[in-house]
Protein backbone atom coordinates (compact mmCIF):
# COMPACT_ATOMS: atom_id res chain seq x y z
CA UNK A 1 0.00 0.00 0.00
CA UNK A 2 1.28 2.91 -1.04
CA UNK A 3 1.27 6.07 1.12
CA UNK A 4 0.22 9.50 -1.07
CA UNK A 5 1.94 12.61 0.44
CA UNK A 6 -0.59 15.41 0.22
CA UNK A 7 1.83 18.51 -0.98
CA UNK A 8 2.09 21.40 1.48
CA UNK A 9 1.60 24.99 0.70
CA UNK A 10 4.71 26.37 0.11
CA UNK A 11 5.30 28.94 2.47
CA UNK A 12 6.08 32.53 0.85
CA UNK A 13 10.01 33.90 0.62
CA UNK A 14 10.87 36.39 2.30
CA UNK A 15 11.63 39.39 0.24
CA UNK A 16 14.75 41.11 0.09
CA UNK A 17 14.06 44.66 1.32
CA UNK A 18 15.91 47.91 0.29
CA UNK A 19 19.06 48.21 1.60
CA UNK A 20 18.50 49.95 5.04
CA UNK A 21 21.24 51.93 5.45
CA UNK A 22 20.15 54.26 2.55
CA UNK A 23 16.18 54.01 4.27
CA UNK A 24 17.36 54.98 7.37
CA UNK A 25 19.78 57.72 6.11
CA UNK A 26 16.63 59.35 4.93
CA UNK A 27 14.36 58.81 7.38
CA UNK A 28 17.29 60.37 10.02
CA UNK A 29 17.44 63.30 7.94
CA UNK A 30 13.21 63.82 7.33
CA UNK A 31 13.69 63.87 11.61
CA UNK A 32 16.65 65.59 12.17
CA UNK A 33 16.78 68.04 9.40
CA UNK A 34 19.43 70.17 11.66
CA UNK A 35 22.14 67.99 10.47
CA UNK A 36 21.86 68.69 7.44
CA UNK A 37 21.98 72.82 8.52
CA UNK A 38 25.16 71.35 9.97
CA UNK A 39 26.43 69.88 7.23
CA UNK A 40 25.84 72.88 5.23
CA UNK A 41 27.69 75.06 7.79
CA UNK A 42 30.94 72.46 7.69
CA UNK A 43 30.68 71.96 3.68
CA UNK A 44 31.89 76.14 3.23
CA UNK A 45 35.42 74.99 4.56
CA UNK A 46 35.89 72.60 1.51
CA UNK A 47 38.98 74.34 -0.83
CA UNK A 48 37.74 75.32 -4.18
CA UNK A 49 40.60 75.98 -5.96
CA UNK A 50 40.90 79.06 -7.56
CA UNK A 51 37.44 79.28 -9.02
CA UNK A 52 36.35 82.47 -9.90
CA UNK A 53 33.81 83.80 -6.60
CA UNK A 54 32.67 86.68 -9.24
CA UNK A 55 31.14 84.76 -11.79
CA UNK A 56 27.54 84.54 -12.56
CA UNK A 57 26.88 81.15 -11.35
CA UNK A 58 29.07 79.91 -8.89
CA UNK A 59 27.72 76.54 -6.79
CA UNK A 60 29.46 75.66 -3.95
CA UNK A 61 28.99 72.44 -2.37
CA UNK A 62 27.39 74.24 0.45
CA UNK A 63 25.42 75.36 -1.73
CA UNK A 64 24.34 72.30 -2.91
CA UNK A 65 23.82 71.18 0.65
CA UNK A 66 21.62 74.13 1.20
CA UNK A 67 19.16 73.18 -1.42
CA UNK A 68 18.91 69.51 0.16
CA UNK A 69 18.15 71.14 3.33
CA UNK A 70 15.40 73.69 1.70
CA UNK A 71 13.80 69.98 -0.38
CA UNK A 72 14.05 68.08 2.85
CA UNK A 73 12.26 71.02 4.64
CA UNK A 74 9.35 71.35 1.49
CA UNK A 75 8.70 67.71 1.88
CA UNK A 76 7.71 68.28 5.52
CA UNK A 77 6.12 71.28 4.81
CA UNK A 78 4.04 69.58 2.53
CA UNK A 79 3.02 66.36 4.48
CA UNK A 80 2.09 68.86 7.33
CA UNK A 81 -0.28 70.68 4.89
CA UNK A 82 -2.00 67.71 4.39
CA UNK A 83 -2.39 66.59 7.74
CA UNK A 84 -3.98 70.00 7.80
CA UNK A 85 -1.26 71.63 10.35
CA UNK A 86 0.91 74.87 9.55
CA UNK A 87 4.66 74.33 10.58
CA UNK A 88 5.31 77.54 9.57
CA UNK A 89 4.45 80.38 11.88
CA UNK A 90 1.94 83.31 10.25
CA UNK A 91 4.36 86.27 11.10
CA UNK A 92 7.31 84.37 9.83
CA UNK A 93 5.89 83.80 6.86
CA UNK A 94 4.21 86.99 6.30
CA UNK A 95 7.77 89.03 6.62
CA UNK A 96 10.31 86.50 4.00
CA UNK A 97 7.05 86.88 1.39
CA UNK A 98 7.41 90.50 1.72
CA UNK A 99 11.25 90.15 0.52
CA UNK A 100 9.84 87.94 -2.27
CA UNK A 101 7.39 90.27 -3.60
CA UNK A 102 9.76 92.92 -3.52
CA UNK A 103 12.40 91.20 -5.18
CA UNK A 104 10.14 90.13 -7.79
CA UNK A 105 8.97 93.80 -8.38
CA UNK A 106 12.38 94.94 -9.20
CA UNK A 107 13.00 92.20 -11.48
CA UNK A 108 10.32 92.80 -13.39
CA UNK A 109 10.87 96.56 -13.70
CA UNK A 110 14.42 95.61 -14.19
CA UNK A 111 15.86 97.45 -17.46
CA UNK A 112 17.15 93.87 -17.97
CA UNK A 113 14.77 91.17 -16.88
CA UNK A 114 16.44 88.02 -17.94
CA UNK A 115 19.73 89.68 -16.38
CA UNK A 116 18.00 90.16 -13.02
CA UNK A 117 16.69 87.01 -13.04
CA UNK A 118 20.08 84.56 -11.87
CA UNK A 119 20.25 87.98 -9.00
CA UNK A 120 16.56 87.68 -8.24
CA UNK A 121 16.54 83.62 -7.47
CA UNK A 122 20.57 84.70 -5.53
CA UNK A 123 18.37 86.89 -3.27
CA UNK A 124 15.28 84.62 -2.73
CA UNK A 125 17.79 81.50 -2.18
CA UNK A 126 19.53 83.49 0.59
CA UNK A 127 16.98 85.52 2.21
CA UNK A 128 14.07 83.87 2.17
CA UNK A 129 14.48 79.77 1.06
CA UNK A 130 17.27 78.84 3.33
CA UNK A 131 16.24 80.71 6.48
CA UNK A 132 12.99 79.77 6.44
CA UNK A 133 14.25 76.04 6.12
CA UNK A 134 16.80 76.54 8.91
CA UNK A 135 13.74 78.27 11.11
CA UNK A 136 11.71 75.10 10.20
CA UNK A 137 15.08 72.71 11.00
CA UNK A 138 15.54 73.86 14.15
CA UNK A 139 12.59 71.94 16.54
CA UNK A 140 14.75 71.91 19.89
CA UNK A 141 17.80 73.65 21.79
CA UNK A 142 19.97 70.35 20.82
CA UNK A 143 19.60 71.17 17.17
CA UNK A 144 20.35 74.64 17.61
CA UNK A 145 23.53 73.30 19.61
CA UNK A 146 24.13 71.44 16.55
CA UNK A 147 24.14 73.94 14.12
CA UNK A 148 26.47 76.10 16.42
CA UNK A 149 28.90 73.77 17.08
CA UNK A 150 29.31 72.89 13.42
CA UNK A 151 30.20 76.98 12.97
CA UNK A 152 32.79 76.42 15.83
CA UNK A 153 34.12 73.25 13.91
CA UNK A 154 34.71 75.31 10.94
CA UNK A 155 36.32 78.13 13.25
CA UNK A 156 38.98 76.59 14.10
CA UNK A 157 39.72 74.60 10.64
CA UNK A 158 39.63 78.22 9.23
CA UNK A 159 41.53 79.35 11.56
CA UNK A 160 44.31 76.83 12.20
CA UNK A 161 44.60 77.10 8.25
CA UNK A 162 45.30 80.99 8.41
CA UNK A 163 47.15 81.14 11.60
CA UNK A 164 49.25 78.99 9.50
CA UNK A 165 49.62 81.24 6.72
CA UNK A 166 50.23 84.20 8.60
CA UNK A 167 52.98 82.51 10.75
CA UNK A 168 54.82 81.23 7.42
CA UNK A 169 54.22 83.89 5.19
CA UNK A 170 51.86 81.66 2.65
CA UNK A 171 48.71 83.37 2.95
CA UNK A 172 47.25 86.25 0.06
CA UNK A 173 49.38 89.58 -1.11
CA UNK A 174 49.15 92.09 1.42
CA UNK A 175 51.36 95.37 1.83
CA UNK A 176 54.06 93.66 -0.19
CA UNK A 177 54.52 90.27 1.23
CA UNK A 178 52.34 87.33 1.31
CA UNK A 179 50.89 87.00 5.32
CA UNK A 180 47.07 87.74 5.01
CA UNK A 181 45.33 84.48 6.22
CA UNK A 182 42.26 83.81 3.97
CA UNK A 183 42.46 79.90 5.06
CA UNK A 184 41.31 77.53 2.51
CA UNK A 185 39.01 80.44 0.46
CA UNK A 186 41.80 81.61 -1.72
CA UNK A 187 43.04 85.07 -2.33
CA UNK A 188 40.16 85.90 -4.63
CA UNK A 189 37.93 85.36 -1.41
CA UNK A 190 40.00 87.27 1.37
CA UNK A 191 36.57 88.24 3.19
CA UNK A 192 35.78 84.75 3.57
CA UNK A 193 38.02 83.32 6.18
CA UNK A 194 37.64 86.28 8.96
CA UNK A 195 33.53 85.82 8.39
CA UNK A 196 33.80 82.04 9.34
CA UNK A 197 36.47 82.73 12.31
CA UNK A 198 33.42 85.95 13.31
CA UNK A 199 30.76 83.57 12.95
CA UNK A 200 32.56 80.54 15.05
CA UNK A 201 34.05 82.94 17.60
CA UNK A 202 30.36 84.61 18.40
CA UNK A 203 29.14 80.57 18.11
CA UNK A 204 31.64 79.94 20.81
CA UNK A 205 30.93 83.00 23.03
CA UNK A 206 27.13 81.93 23.04
CA UNK A 207 27.42 78.16 23.82
CA UNK A 208 30.32 79.36 26.91
CA UNK A 209 26.86 82.07 28.15
CA UNK A 210 24.57 78.79 28.05
CA UNK A 211 27.39 76.56 29.71
CA UNK A 212 27.73 78.79 32.54
CA UNK A 213 23.85 79.82 32.99
CA UNK A 214 23.75 75.40 33.18
CA UNK A 215 26.90 75.06 36.15
CA UNK A 216 28.95 73.72 33.10
CA UNK A 217 32.23 75.53 34.13
CA UNK A 218 34.60 73.27 32.32
CA UNK A 219 32.60 73.84 29.37
CA UNK A 220 31.72 77.19 29.58
CA UNK A 221 36.22 77.52 30.32
CA UNK A 222 36.74 75.40 27.33
CA UNK A 223 34.28 77.19 24.99
CA UNK A 224 35.71 80.89 26.14
CA UNK A 225 39.05 79.97 25.47
CA UNK A 226 38.01 78.33 21.83
CA UNK A 227 36.49 82.01 21.41
CA UNK A 228 39.53 83.61 23.10
CA UNK A 229 42.27 81.67 20.24
CA UNK A 230 40.29 82.21 16.99
CA UNK A 231 40.78 86.16 17.91
CA UNK A 232 44.30 85.54 16.63
CA UNK A 233 43.12 84.05 13.07
CA UNK A 234 41.11 86.86 13.24
CA UNK A 235 43.42 89.32 13.75
CA UNK A 236 45.98 88.17 10.89
CA UNK A 237 43.06 88.10 8.65
CA UNK A 238 43.32 91.88 7.92
CA UNK A 239 39.79 92.20 7.55
CA UNK A 240 38.50 95.66 8.98
CA UNK A 241 34.54 95.17 8.67
CA UNK A 242 34.79 91.99 10.39
CA UNK A 243 36.81 93.50 13.52
CA UNK A 244 34.35 96.21 13.81
CA UNK A 245 31.17 93.95 13.71
CA UNK A 246 32.88 91.65 15.83
CA UNK A 247 33.73 93.75 18.50
CA UNK A 248 30.10 95.51 17.97
CA UNK A 249 28.70 92.10 18.35
CA UNK A 250 30.36 90.54 21.12
CA UNK A 251 29.48 94.15 23.14
CA UNK A 252 25.75 93.65 22.61
CA UNK A 253 25.29 90.21 23.40
CA UNK A 254 27.72 90.45 26.37
CA UNK A 255 26.06 93.36 27.86
CA UNK A 256 22.26 92.14 27.42
CA UNK A 257 23.45 89.04 29.10
CA UNK A 258 25.36 90.59 31.93
CA UNK A 259 27.39 93.79 32.25
CA UNK A 260 29.41 92.53 35.10
CA UNK A 261 30.65 89.77 32.81
CA UNK A 262 31.10 92.18 29.49
CA UNK A 263 33.43 94.25 31.66
CA UNK A 264 35.53 91.32 32.63
CA UNK A 265 35.87 90.15 29.42
CA UNK A 266 37.24 93.26 28.27
CA UNK A 267 39.58 93.91 30.48
CA UNK A 268 40.68 89.76 29.96
CA UNK A 269 40.87 91.17 26.25
CA UNK A 270 43.23 93.83 26.82
CA UNK A 271 45.20 91.93 28.61
CA UNK A 272 45.80 89.04 26.27
CA UNK A 273 45.98 91.96 23.60
CA UNK A 274 49.26 93.35 25.57
CA UNK A 275 50.64 89.59 26.00
CA UNK A 276 50.27 88.61 22.36
CA UNK A 277 51.27 91.77 20.71
CA UNK A 278 53.65 93.11 23.47
CA UNK A 279 54.98 90.08 24.54
CA UNK A 280 55.54 88.36 21.13
CA UNK A 281 55.17 90.93 18.67
CA UNK A 282 51.83 88.88 17.07
CA UNK A 283 51.17 91.22 14.07
CA UNK A 284 50.74 94.11 16.59
CA UNK A 285 52.32 96.67 14.13
CA UNK A 286 50.22 95.29 10.53
CA UNK A 287 47.10 95.39 12.84
CA UNK A 288 47.54 99.08 13.89
CA UNK A 289 48.38 100.40 10.64
CA UNK A 290 45.36 98.31 9.01
CA UNK A 291 42.75 100.16 11.63
CA UNK A 292 44.31 103.48 11.27
CA UNK A 293 43.91 103.84 7.44
CA UNK A 294 39.98 102.81 7.94
CA UNK A 295 39.59 106.84 7.50
CA UNK A 296 42.29 107.42 5.21
CA UNK A 297 40.95 109.27 2.12
CA UNK A 298 43.34 111.71 1.75
CA UNK A 299 47.34 112.69 1.98
CA UNK A 300 50.19 111.30 -0.53
CA UNK A 301 49.68 108.18 -0.13
CA UNK A 302 45.91 106.97 0.51
CA UNK A 303 44.50 103.89 1.00
CA UNK A 304 43.10 102.92 -2.16
CA UNK A 305 41.07 100.07 -0.67
CA UNK A 306 39.23 102.84 1.42
CA UNK A 307 38.76 105.34 -1.09
CA UNK A 308 37.10 102.82 -3.39
CA UNK A 309 34.59 101.54 -1.17
CA UNK A 310 33.92 104.97 -0.68
CA UNK A 311 33.46 106.03 -3.91
CA UNK A 312 31.06 102.98 -4.86
CA UNK A 313 28.99 104.42 -2.33
CA UNK A 314 28.93 107.77 -3.98
CA UNK A 315 28.00 105.46 -7.08
CA UNK A 316 24.99 103.63 -5.89
CA UNK A 317 23.40 106.95 -4.30
CA UNK A 318 23.63 108.64 -7.36
CA UNK A 319 22.29 105.34 -9.02
CA UNK A 320 19.35 105.38 -6.92
CA UNK A 321 18.40 108.96 -7.33
CA UNK A 322 18.06 108.34 -10.79
CA UNK A 323 16.06 104.93 -10.18
CA UNK A 324 14.15 105.44 -6.60
CA UNK A 325 11.14 103.31 -6.51
CA UNK A 326 12.14 99.43 -7.63
CA UNK A 327 15.71 100.44 -8.48
CA UNK A 328 17.55 99.37 -11.94
CA UNK A 329 16.92 95.74 -11.20
CA UNK A 330 18.85 92.89 -9.64
CA UNK A 331 22.61 92.35 -10.86
CA UNK A 332 22.39 95.53 -12.64
CA UNK A 333 24.60 97.70 -10.58
CA UNK A 334 28.15 96.81 -12.63
CA UNK A 335 26.11 98.20 -15.41
CA UNK A 336 25.37 101.52 -14.07
CA UNK A 337 28.47 101.68 -12.18
CA UNK A 338 30.65 103.54 -14.91
CA UNK A 339 27.97 106.14 -15.94
CA UNK A 340 27.77 107.43 -12.67
CA UNK A 341 30.99 106.55 -10.82
CA UNK A 342 33.47 109.17 -9.78
CA UNK A 343 36.61 109.65 -12.21
CA UNK A 344 39.30 108.40 -9.50
CA UNK A 345 37.06 104.91 -9.07
CA UNK A 346 39.97 101.94 -9.78
CA UNK A 347 38.97 99.63 -12.37
CA UNK A 348 39.28 96.72 -10.01
CA UNK A 349 41.13 95.47 -7.02
CA UNK A 350 44.24 93.47 -7.17
CA UNK A 351 44.68 89.81 -5.74
CA UNK A 352 47.52 87.50 -5.58
CA UNK A 353 49.46 84.92 -3.07
CA UNK A 354 47.89 81.74 -0.95
CA UNK A 355 48.70 79.42 -4.21
CA UNK A 356 47.75 81.59 -6.44
CA UNK A 357 48.78 84.10 -9.26
CA UNK A 358 48.34 87.87 -9.40
CA UNK A 359 44.77 88.62 -10.82
CA UNK A 360 42.74 91.96 -11.20
CA UNK A 361 39.36 91.77 -9.50
CA UNK A 362 36.47 93.83 -10.86
CA UNK A 363 34.57 96.01 -8.46
CA UNK A 364 31.04 94.75 -9.14
CA UNK A 365 28.96 96.14 -6.01
CA UNK A 366 29.08 98.83 -3.76
CA UNK A 367 30.27 96.64 -0.86
CA UNK A 368 27.14 97.48 1.31
CA UNK A 369 24.19 95.75 1.41
CA UNK A 370 22.15 98.57 2.19
CA UNK A 371 23.42 100.67 -0.56
CA UNK A 372 23.53 97.61 -2.82
CA UNK A 373 19.68 96.60 -2.40
CA UNK A 374 18.47 101.07 -2.50
CA UNK A 375 19.98 101.04 -5.94
CA UNK A 376 19.20 97.70 -7.84
CA UNK A 377 15.75 97.33 -5.63
CA UNK A 378 15.04 100.86 -4.62
CA UNK A 379 12.89 102.11 -1.49
CA UNK A 380 10.47 99.13 -2.42
CA UNK A 381 13.32 96.51 -1.88
CA UNK A 382 14.97 98.81 1.19
CA UNK A 383 12.38 98.50 2.91
CA UNK A 384 10.90 95.07 2.60
CA UNK A 385 14.59 94.16 4.17
CA UNK A 386 14.69 96.87 6.74
CA UNK A 387 11.26 95.57 7.99
CA UNK A 388 12.96 91.68 8.26
CA UNK A 389 16.16 92.83 9.70
CA UNK A 390 14.61 95.00 12.33
CA UNK A 391 11.76 92.19 13.31
CA UNK A 392 14.89 89.62 13.98
CA UNK A 393 17.05 92.26 15.79
CA UNK A 394 14.36 92.99 18.64
CA UNK A 395 12.98 89.51 18.51
CA UNK A 396 16.64 88.14 18.97
CA UNK A 397 16.97 90.81 21.99
CA UNK A 398 13.37 89.40 23.66
CA UNK A 399 14.96 86.00 23.58
CA UNK A 400 18.68 87.07 24.96
CA UNK A 401 16.85 89.47 27.72
CA UNK A 402 14.73 86.50 28.85
CA UNK A 403 17.36 83.92 28.73
CA UNK A 404 19.57 86.34 30.69
CA UNK A 405 22.62 84.97 27.50
CA UNK A 406 22.43 81.68 27.09
CA UNK A 407 21.71 80.52 23.45
CA UNK A 408 19.88 84.14 23.10
CA UNK A 409 23.46 85.43 23.06
CA UNK A 410 24.44 83.72 20.31
CA UNK A 411 21.74 84.27 18.16
CA UNK A 412 21.98 88.32 18.89
CA UNK A 413 25.46 87.91 18.27
CA UNK A 414 25.22 86.49 14.50
CA UNK A 415 22.37 88.71 13.90
CA UNK A 416 24.37 92.17 15.14
CA UNK A 417 27.83 90.73 13.59
CA UNK A 418 25.70 90.09 10.14
CA UNK A 419 23.92 94.01 9.94
CA UNK A 420 27.18 95.86 11.06
CA UNK A 421 29.05 93.65 8.24
CA UNK A 422 26.56 94.84 5.96
CA UNK A 423 27.98 98.33 6.60
CA UNK A 424 30.95 97.49 4.55
CA UNK A 425 30.61 94.47 2.62
CA UNK A 426 27.53 92.62 0.48
CA UNK A 427 26.26 88.87 -0.42
CA UNK A 428 28.48 87.06 -2.70
CA UNK A 429 31.47 84.30 -2.70
CA UNK A 430 31.91 81.48 -1.30
CA UNK A 431 30.15 82.05 2.54
CA UNK A 432 26.81 83.92 1.02
CA UNK A 433 25.13 80.21 2.36
CA UNK A 434 26.34 81.35 6.03
CA UNK A 435 24.72 84.54 5.93
CA UNK A 436 21.40 82.86 4.84
CA UNK A 437 21.89 80.06 7.95
CA UNK A 438 22.62 83.41 10.25
CA UNK A 439 19.16 84.93 9.49
CA UNK A 440 17.62 81.45 9.45
CA UNK A 441 19.09 81.32 13.06
CA UNK A 442 17.56 84.63 13.97
CA UNK A 443 14.22 83.54 12.78
CA UNK A 444 14.51 80.43 15.13
CA UNK A 445 15.26 83.00 17.90
CA UNK A 446 12.51 85.18 16.63
CA UNK A 447 9.69 82.70 16.09
CA UNK A 448 10.61 79.44 18.09
CA UNK A 449 8.01 79.79 20.27
CA UNK A 450 5.45 80.37 17.91
CA UNK A 451 6.46 77.07 16.31
CA UNK A 452 6.05 75.11 19.20
CA UNK A 453 2.59 76.96 20.06
CA UNK A 454 1.00 76.05 16.64
CA UNK A 455 -1.22 73.12 16.43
Amino acid sequence: MTLLSVPQPRQAQPQPSAPPGRREALLALLRRPSALAALTVLLVCVPLGNQDVTAAVHVTPADVASVGLVAVCGLRVLSAFRAGRALLPTRAAVLFCVIAVAVAASTIASQDPSQSLSGFVRLIQVFVLVPLAVLLALRERRDLVLVLGAMVAAALIEGAVGAEQFLTGTGASYDGGSARAVGTFGAQDVMAMSAVVSYGLLAALGLALEARRAGRRRACWLLGLTAAVLVFPLAVSFSRGSWIATGCAAVVALVLADVRLALRGALFAAAAAVVLVGGFGLGGASVAARLGSITTVAGAAPDHSVTDRYDLWTTAGRIWRDHPVTGVGPKEFPQYRDGHAPLRLSSGSDTGGAGAGYSREPLLSPHNMYLLLLSEDGLVGLTAFAVLFLSLLLGTVRRTLRERGGLGAALLGLLVWQLVDFLYADIGGTTTVLVSVVFGLAAYGTFGADRKAAP
